[in-house]
């Protein structure tokens, strides 16, 4: 496991933009499979998107596809950023990081495929 670190979210209005960034909080030679989740308030937990260790892969949720784009830094610290454009009120919610060791060449929607979370960065988009 290793330990992440989420920095950029924060209050916007609607149609704005917000950038999410996540790294490992040591420098490692690891590969990492590497996702995003969000929970808001009163509603079921649900995966953002996710990108393969390469980068080359990335899968998205329905709901995100045409706003958000996943990419990553390959670099030390095995950085991942979110871009997220025309921002909805119903994208508001406490968004994490994930990540697991390993060189997996397909991205995973699924919660129980990643063993190490980041402390959530809360995203409030307001109308």
């Amino acid at each position: 496991q290793v330990r992440l670190v989420e920095s950029g979210g924060g209050l916007v209005q609607a149609g704005g933009s917000l950038r999410l960034s996540c790294s490992a909080s040591r420098r490692t030679n690891n590969r990492y499979l590497m996702g995003w989740f969000r929970q808001a308030p009163g509603k079921e937990g649900e995966v953002v998107t996710a990108i393969s260790w390469s980068g080359i892969s990335t899968k998205y949720a329905d709901s995100v596809k045409g706003r958000f784009t996943i990419s990553r830094d390959n670099n030390a610290k095995n950085t991942v950023y979110l871009q997220m454009n025309s921002l909805k009120l119903e994208d508001t919610a406490v968004y994490y990081c994930a990540a697991r060791e390993g060189s997996y060449y397909f991205p995973s929607s699924s919660r129980t495929d990643y063993d190490s979370w980041g402390q959530g960065t809360q995203v409030t988009v307001s109308s």
